[in-house]
This record gives C-alpha cells, sequence and structure tokens, in this order.
C-alpha cells in the first residue's frame, strides 16, 4: 500500500444497475439518492432516500464503478 492510499480516502458511493419489478427495466441509478427515483417505463418507484444509502426497492442486478 502506497502513502497517497493511506491519506486520500475511497469513495463510498456508487452506481448501481437496478431492475424494476414490475417491467423488467434496467436503470442506473446513485447509491445515495437525495430524491425518489422512478422507472422510466412504467413510473415505479426504484429506490427511497434514507438520509445514508438509498433504500432500493427493485432487485439490484450489479455495482457499477
Amino acid at each position: 500500500m502506497s502513502q497517497w492510499d493511506k491519506i486520500i480516502p475511497k469513495p463510498r458511493t456508487t452506481f448501481v444497475q437496478v431492475k424494476c419489478p414490475d417491467c423488467g427495466n434496467e436503470q442506473s441509478i446513485f447509491s445515495h439518492i437525495a430524491n425518489t427515483v422512478k422507472c422510466n417505463i412504467c413510473g415505479t418507484v426504484l429506490a427511497e432516500p434514507t438520509g445514508g444509502k438509498a433504500k432500493f426497492k427493485g432487485e439490484v442486478v450489479k455495482a457499477l464503478e
């Protein structure tokens, strides 16, 4: 581990791919959202803010890096 890895912290946030439970559409969402996120196709709520990490209503397919 280099000296810079010790000094500079890694981010705890990521983008995640969430699958809609109703229509099956996959959408990329930020992990720490501030507003409710709805599906672009059917309008179902996919994620709700909690003040930290989002509460996902759909299935999280994968974390994007």
